[in-house]
């Protein structure tokens, strides 16, 4: 059954989610693990952290893993793709999460269900690695853009996970924005070093100041 397409009411917003179990990879895993594309991307935050992104490179990366500079490229076309290796999995995840949404549910609560999902990926055991992570590109301007890119990726893909639905424009890229902006402010609160509360309760209170400020 097709959605009402109209303007969305923020005023409506349902908060609920599926909480589920999450998969990542172990930050404490050894040296000689199996798991090598985990282990080139913790010596490769490692070394940007220490060295600067621009200062490091793949060869440094693979032996920082115990690893060769052609099992790095087996994994990561450059440097740069080891800090966004997962955007393609977290916007899978956030469309699934859109489209499994109960058909009667407007759209700002299909993409409620959609942030309320990420917390899954952003749970307590990644928050420090996603501390590095955020400090790492706030230091790049090259990622910095790279980071707006991907922003930008997961509200295209969210408005057309709507449209999906029977959301036309302009209102499921506005809905998708509006979600991508919550996702942003919700992020940059949970990787805060004085945070520690969980992923889902920041969505909950960013989704209820963005109620307040559109009345």
């Amino acid at each position: 059954m097709a959605l009402d397409s109209g303007p969305m009411s923020v005023a409506a917003i349902n908060i609920e989610g599926d909480v589920s179990g999450c998969q990542h990879y172990d930050l404490n895993m050894s040296r000689w693990g199996p798991d090598a594309r985990g282990r080139l991307a913790q010596a490769a935050l490692e070394l940007y952290g220490q060295r600067g992104f621009d200062q490091t490179t793949a060869a440094e990366i693979a032996n920082r893993a115990g690893l060769t500079e052609r099992t790095f490229f087996r994994h990561f076309a450059d440097k740069r793709e080891v800090l966004f290796a997962g955007s393609a999995e977290l916007q899978k995840l956030l469309v699934a999460a859109v489209a499994s949404a109960p058909t009667s549910a407007a759209p700002i609560d299909a993409v409620t269900a959609a942030l309320m999902a990420a917390g899954d990926v952003f749970n307590d055991e990644r928050r420090s690695y996603a501390r590095e992570r955020r400090a790492v590109i706030a230091a790049n301007a090259e990622l910095r853009e790279r980071e707006l890119v991907k922003m930008a990726s997961l509200a295209s893909a969210i408005a057309d996970a709507l449209q999906r639905r029977g959301v036309s424009d302009p209102a499921a890229s506005l809905t998708a924005e509006a979600g991508i902006a919550v996702f942003r402010v919700t992020f940059e609160r949970w990787v805060d070093k004085a945070s520690d509360q969980d992923w889902r309760a920041l969505v909950r209170g960013s989704l209820e100041e963005l109620k307040v400020l559109v009345g």
